[in-house]
């Protein structure tokens, strides 16, 4: 056997162990992707607009789906999204590289996510709740109870006849004012209030029954 095929040949392993070298390949690929971050960091602190653009295409909707996981619609979860972007581009100079730039940003968007997801079911269960939420501890428990209550208000605004459905989706979830409603609808100021009196009254019974 010439030495060129010596040298090219596999060493036998009787044992089953990997060669040394491919213990290495982790460390490497780990510098890699550090070298990948620190072009992208310096890329936005130029304010280079392709930087920014590959950072999006890279990372736009799998934030997405992660935000989605907080809040109750793609909508509200797309507002979370662009609000990080906004925080990335502002705070991009005070990243200090302790983390991977990815985990930096996603640490920034949940927690942007689930202060947005917590100020959505405050607001869709106060009119329903005989204490005030804001006086709740905010526990394990208590998120999991909000979030079944979220649930349960969902299902009830959906059983109420068409008009009480439609003033308390305006005024409770789309968070409008009573004149919007009425401006909305073709209602008075009286029959919008009747509307909604009812319509939240069917659902504090709902909740009562359920909870």
């Amino acid at each position: 056997m010439t030495p060129t095929a010596q040298a090219l040949r596999r060493p036998s392993n009787p044992d089953g162990l990997k060669p040394a070298r491919s213990m290495a390949a982790a460390p490497a690929a780990s510098v890699m992707l550090r070298d990948v971050d620190a072009h992208l960091v310096d890329g936005l602190r130029r304010r280079e607009a392709s930087a920014f653009a590959d950072l999006v295409d890279r990372h736009q909707e799998s934030m997405l789906r992660v935000a989605r996981c907080y809040v109750g619609s793609r909508a509200t979860a797309e507002d979370v999204v662009q609000e990080t972007w906004l925080a990335v581009l502002q705070g991009v100079d005070r990243f200090d590289g302790r983390s991977t730039l990815k985990t930096w940003m996603y640490r920034i968007l949940t927690n942007r996510a689930k202060t947005t997801g917590q100020r959505e079911r405050r607001t869709l269960l106060a009119p329903y709740m005989a204490s005030p939420l804001d006086s709740w501890q905010q526990t394990t428990e208590d998120c999991v109870i909000a979030a079944e209550g979220v649930s349960l208000v969902s299902a009830a605004i959906n059983e109420l006849p068409r008009l009480q459905r439609r003033v308390i989706t305006l005024r409770d979830v789309d968070c409008r004012s009573a004149r919007e409603a009425c401006d909305i609808l073709g209602l008075s100021e009286a029959n919008q209030r009747v509307l909604l009196h009812r319509a939240r009254a069917k659902v504090r019974l709902w909740l009562a029954a359920s909870l």
